[in-house]
């Protein structure tokens, strides 16, 4: 079963399309929890849940109100039919994590439809998840934001580091680029050593860094030495725009 967190019309915030219109769809369900990052949220039985910035997509223990099971693609396709859209308009496939769902129909036939309509179709992906681009060769047609998870999820590294996978979706897909979150505590030899190690697996696609942080005030703290440590490496910096200027409001 697919689920369905939220659906919202905006600009994409971060990495490679910022400033971009954008359809999202969030689904619910991940493979990791990212409890490091600090973010937490109370949930409606009164739970205060920790993890990333959208752990209300991640707990689905605690947050079920907010999973819509979805059946078919064509409920999927009917979100477009909500909001007054520019044609083919960029759909974003967040989470959670969207590619738990690769595998199924459903999933797949609203990715064949979107891109039928001319759609651009962008993932936004913790890159520890198996594609198969020869049985679904949709997905040689998306794009792939490798959200790669570093130490600082308190993640295994194992869990968040598969390599294999990342070759692959760098060598299948149509576009591909590697985007971490990264705090001002973090940036140091270790995460540079990390970085590279992650970023060897698919050595020619670009590299995106950003502050890390659920609200603005963590963002604008993380933001200058991030800045720096771009410049110094030959890292692209990535704003995360839509924190900056909604701060933690939900569905923007």
């Amino acid at each position: 079963m697919i689920y369905l967190v939220e659906h919202f019309y905006s600009i994409q915030g971060e990495g490679k399309f910022v400033g971009t219109p954008s359809l999202f769809f969030r689904f619910g369900g991940c493979n990791m929890r990212c409890e490091g990052f600090g973010c937490s949220e109370v949930a409606p039985d009164g739970v205060e849940v920790v993890g990333c910035d959208t752990v209300y997509a991640v707990n689905k223990e605690h947050f079920s109100n907010k999973w819509v099971p979805i059946a078919s693609h064509q409920e999927l396709l009917n979100v477009l039919e909500l909001y007054d859209l520019p044609y083919a308009v960029d759909i974003v496939l967040t989470g959670g994590e969207p590619l738990i769902y690769a595998n199924e129909p459903v999933f797949v036939k609203f990715l064949e439809a979107l891109d039928a309509r001319g759609h651009r179709i962008t993932f936004e992906t913790n890159g520890s998840l198996n594609v198969d681009f020869m049985k679904y060769p949709i997905y040689k047609k998306c794009i792939f934001a490798l959200s790669v998870k570093l130490s600082n999820s308190k993640e295994p590294l194992h869990k968040r580091l598969r390599g294999d996978v990342l070759f692959t979706i760098a060598s299948n897909a149509k576009d591909a680029f590697f985007k971490f979150s990264i705090d001002r505590d973090s940036i140091d030899i270790a995460l540079e050593d990390e970085i590279e190690s992650i970023t060897m697996h698919a050595p020619r696609i670009p590299v995106y860094c950003m502050p890390l942080g659920g609200n603005k005030v963590d963002v604008e703290a993380n933001t200058e030495p991030l800045i720096e440590f771009c410049k110094a490496k030959g890292y692209n910096f990535s704003d995360r725009l839509h924190i900056r200027v909604w701060d933690e409001n939900k569905g923007v």
